[in-house]
C-alpha cells in the first residue's frame, strides 16, 4: 500500500541491550546478535548478584580460565528459596550462573543435584562451545554449596551457633 508507513520490526537484542545499557553500538548489536533472547537476558540479569547473609550453602569454584563463581542458597524446608552470587568473571559466566538458579530456585535440593554443564548449554541454547567451562564451573559451585548445605542440615547446631559469633 503506497504511504503506509511501515513500522521497522523491532530487534530482541536491540532492546535487551537498551534496558541494561542505553544507547547500543553496532558493533555490539552484531556481535550480540548469535545469540538467543534466552542467554541475553541470564548474561544481562543482575538482581541475583550479591551475598546472602548467614546461607544455607555455600560454594566457590575458581576455573583454569580464572573465572570465580560463589554461589549462595537460602533453603526452607529442603527447598531452595534463593540463589544469589558473587562472579569474577565473563559474561558467559554470570549467563551460566543465573541459568543455574533459574534452574535450581523453588525446587527440592534433591532435585538441584541433577542440573550439570550439559542441562546448562542447553537452557541457554546459545553458550559458545569454547565457554562451555563456564557452565561447568557454575554447576561445580552449585555442588559445593550443595554439599555445604548438608553439612550444614546434618549439624543444624552449628550454623545457629555461627549466627551468633
Amino acid at each position: 500500500m503506497p504511504g503506509f508507513p511501515h513500522k521497522r520490526a523491532e530487534n530482541p537484542v536491540r532492546r535487551i541491550w537498551v534496558k541494561f545499557f542505553g544507547k547500543m553500538e553496532e558493533t555490539a548489536s552484531d556481535s550480540l546478535q548469535q545469540h538467543s533472547l534466552h542467554f541475553l537476558e541470564a548474561a544481562f540479569r543482575t538482581d541475583r548478584q550479591g551475598k546472602i547473609a548467614h546461607p544455607d550453602g555455600y560454594g566457590i569454584r575458581v576455573g583454569d580460565c580464572g573465572d570465580t563463581i560463589e554461589i549462595f542458597l537460602s533453603v526452607e524446608e529442603s527447598i531452595i528459596r534463593r540463589v544469589s552470587f558473587v562472579i569474577d568473571g565473563c559474561l558467559n559466566t554470570v549467563a551460566c550462573a543465573n541459568a543455574i538458579a533459574d534452574l535450581t530456585e523453588g525446587r527440592p535440593v534433591s532435585e538441584a543435584w541433577k542440573i550439570n554443564a550439559d542441562i546448562i548449554a542447553r537452557y541457554l541454547e546459545t553458550l559458545p562451545e569454547d565457554h562451555f567451562h563456564c557452565a561447568e564451573l557454575a554447576s561445580g559451585a552449585m555442588y559445593l554449596a550443595l554439599s555445604d548445605y548438608q553439612r550444614i542440615h546434618r549439624e543444624n547446631w552449628k550454623k545457629a551457633y555461627m549466627q551468633r559469633v
